[in-house]
């Protein structure tokens, strides 16, 4: 087996891929390496090209990804598909320089280190020509990213170098999903970990497009959420919460503007300010809760309907809960907040196993 394993993520990048090759090939001469580049489907060929370099390079192989995608677990199988006992990653769209690789292996190979990071913001690195308004977002994300990762200057990097040892004793604690393994894999020793950092000076992007979007910065928000409460709390129960409280806004917004153009028939405009918020909370939670499961076509709208039927019940049981607390003496703020919560928990639970079909993904 080769003594390192430079794992590759890629999604939509056909353009990047033999340049990547040929750059990895002049930074590890003399070195003992093969890359594994997942490819998550995208119907843009890059799969076809890695597999044809594949075809006379045996240092290079593919694992392509249908029907699934993201940045972590692409990492994650990858990672486990080798048995090198050394493991860098390292972005396909050429922002990371790959020359640093070796000098990364080798301080890692002086056995005081778990993980060594390249990093944008320690003296001596650069987030290079990134635009101002990446670079915001990057540093704040950094600065939440402290929660988890203590004193590590870039949490947010994509590129460094980890011992399959350590890989080991912490995969099964890993969040898993997004598009940020280091902190994730650095989270998941709670604390036990050693760690070192060199700077690296960040390169422009010249083919394909940031995958920045807020499908990343929610699952960047799960992530924390997982590690801090996820043992306790199911991480996308904050999420839920979260989209069902912005679903009491639309509620109370519809049912004002309803009230008003019925002249004042309650029952109809409660009747549609339900069907409306219970509707976007559907489609909000299928975008940002549900993003990895998310629920396309057919399935979207038969989703949709056990949504309708899940939230239905939960609104009975909301009711009847907050009613025989009421009438056993407990203070009407407390009934009804007991009974929202135990809804909350019930369309929960309910949906994630039949809307979205997960019942083993609940903890996350």
């Amino acid at each position: 087996m080769p003594e390192l394993t430079v794992v590759v993520p890629a999604y939509r990048e056909r353009e990047n891929i033999p340049a990547l090759l040929a750059a990895l090939e002049r930074s590890l001469e003399g070195r003992d390496w093969e890359t594994i580049i997942v490819v998550d489907d995208a119907l843009d060929g890059t799969d076809e090209i890695v597999r044809e370099r594949a075809q006379h390079d045996r240092r290079v192989r593919c694992i392509h990804r249908v029907g699934r995608r993201g940045l972590a677990s692409a990492c994650v199988e990858g990672m486990l598909a080798s048995s090198a006992p050394y493991l860098a990653v390292i972005d396909a769209d050429l922002q990371h320089d790959e020359r640093l690789i070796p000098q990364m292996l080798d301080a890692i190979l002086q056995g005081d280190a778990d993980i060594v990071v390249a990093s944008r913001y320690m003296e001596g690195g650069s987030t290079g020509e990134l635009a101002p308004a990446r670079v915001r977002i990057s540093r704040v994300a950094s600065v939440l990213g402290q929660a988890l990762a203590g004193g590590l200057s870039d949490p947010m990097s994509g590129f460094f170098v980890v011992r399959r040892a350590y890989l080991e004793k912490v995969v099964r604690h890993l969040y898993g999903r997004g598009f940020k393994i280091l902190l994730d894999l650095i989270a998941a020793a709670r604390g036990s970990v050693r760690i070192r950092e060199i700077p690296y000076r960040m390169r422009s992007r010249l083919h394909g497009e940031s995958k920045l979007s807020a499908r990343v910065i929610a699952e960047f928000f799960m992530l924390i959420l997982y590690h801090l409460f996820g043992r306790l709390i199911p991480a996308r129960f904050f999420v839920f919460s979260a989209v069902g409280l912005i679903g009491v806004g639309v509620h109370l917004a519809v049912l004002w503007s309803a009230f008003a153009a019925t002249g004042a028939n309650f029952f109809l405009s409660q009747a549609l300010a339900t069907w409306v918020a219970m509707t976007g909370n559907f489609f909000l939670n299928n975008v940002f809760t549900y993003v990895d499961q998310r629920l396309r076509g057919r399935r979207m709208w038969r989703g949709l309907v056990s949504f309708y039927l899940a939230c239905g019940m939960g609104a009975i049981i909301n009711l009847a809960v907050a009613d025989w607390l009421y009438l056993s003496s407990v203070s009407y703020w407390v009934a009804g907040l007991a009974g929202a919560v135990i809804a909350a928990l019930w369309n929960f639970f309910t949906t994630a196993s039949l809307t979205w079909g997960e019942t083993s993904d609940i903890k996350r």
